[in-house]
């Protein structure tokens, strides 16, 4: 049973993060709130949302190791397996930006996470353990990052000089915001059905969120493996689904640039939101969750920065998708084998 409540509550978490960003993005627009903030800060949420709900709920009920391992898990998922899955589909061109900002920022966001997380090399204590002035920090980054992600994205609108532009790159944010813009034309759905949507929603999320981390915890225990195993494996793909779903579809429609800064925005709001408020609720002690487990994820960001920077001419092409993807099966195998 533990398996059919696992199912029912990863849809349940996944179809309530759809809801609830749906509606409260409708009662946004219905205020008159900026498609810009709108974009940057419910839908941001929402593509996040089952990582938050996992790992808050997992922090709440004292499995620490697996509100971790999920966000490791997750991003490592999302680095490898996601872009790599996504260039066998179609190679992915990288935008200059990308290469000179987001993706160093991502390497600095798992750097950070590395020395805040590792007291036992870096302060010689007895744990590791996330505190919740790690998480208040955490998050004041994430603020940083709003405010780069908005000043950009104001940027594109304005139509402001772009020196990192050219005929490779995908739509500009102003472009793509342009022409969010142009779907208000369309008739809109009643309040009480807006509200009515966010509401279960959040209803789902939470029922979903709790009965998908308990089935997680018994499954665990019925393997005979960690809880950060779990984390690190069945519960991080499952949350990551979203994300590898929106990239598939965005490279079948011939646009597969949007992976890279799905997997990138994905990363940097996993680290900075979800950690960040995960132990500010409650201290994160790693348990399970080792050192080179911290190292990979540092590891995968700058070899995607690599492979994006000296090969094929900012193009991620079908071969290193290949090699991206073997590297997470490896390190997953050599993983779950030594427990």
């Amino acid at each position: 049973m533990s398996y059919l409540f696992l199912l029912i509550g990863l849809a349940m978490v996944l179809f309530g993060a759809h809801a609830l960003t749906d509606g409260a993005a409708a009662i946004a627009t219905r205020f008159h709130i900026p498609q810009i903030v709108i974009g940057l800060t419910i839908v941001a949420f929402g593509t996040s949302a089952p990582e938050l709900i996992v790992s808050a709920s997992s922090a709440l009920r004292g499995s620490t190791d697996m509100a971790v391992a999920n966000i490791i898990g997750s991003n490592l998922f999302n680095t490898l397996m996601l872009v790599g899955v996504t260039a066998l589909i179609a190679p992915i061109v990288v935008q200059h930006r990308t290469l000179r900002l987001e993706i160093p920022l991502c390497i600095l966001a798992s750097v950070v996470l590395f020395v805040m997380a590792d007291d036992k090399l870096m302060d010689g204590s007895m744990t590791n353990l996330l505190t919740r002035s790690d998480g208040l920090v955490l998050l004041a980054f994430f603020l940083i990052f709003l405010s780069y992600s908005y000043t950009i994205a104001s940027g594109g609108r304005q139509g402001g000089n772009r020196p990192d532009v050219d005929n490779k790159t995908t739509p500009e944010v102003g472009e793509t915001e342009d022409v969010i813009e142009s779907i208000d034309v369309l008739p809109t759905p009643p309040m009480w059905r807006n509200v009515l949507f966010f509401l279960v929603g959040l209803a789902l999320l939470a029922f979903g969120g709790d009965l998908f981390v308990s089935s997680a915890s018994d499954i665990a225990y019925s393997w005979g493996v960690s809880e950060a195993i779990i984390g690190l494996t069945l519960v991080a793909i499952g949350t990551s689904l979203p994300e590898l779903a929106t990239s598939v579809v965005a490279a079948l429609k011939k646009n597969p640039e949007l992976a890279v800064g799905n997997a990138i925005g994905s990363n940097l709001m996993n680290i900075f939101l979800v950690l960040g408020i995960s132990s500010t609720l409650c201290p994160l002690q790693l348990g399970n969750v080792r050192a080179s487990d911290l190292l990979l994820l540092i590891a995968a960001s700058v070899i995607l920065w690599i492979v994006a920077l000296f090969f094929g001419e900012r193009t991620i092409t079908r071969v290193e998708g290949i090699i991206l993807i073997l590297f997470y099966l490896m390190y997953m195998s050599f993983r779950i084998l030594v427990n």
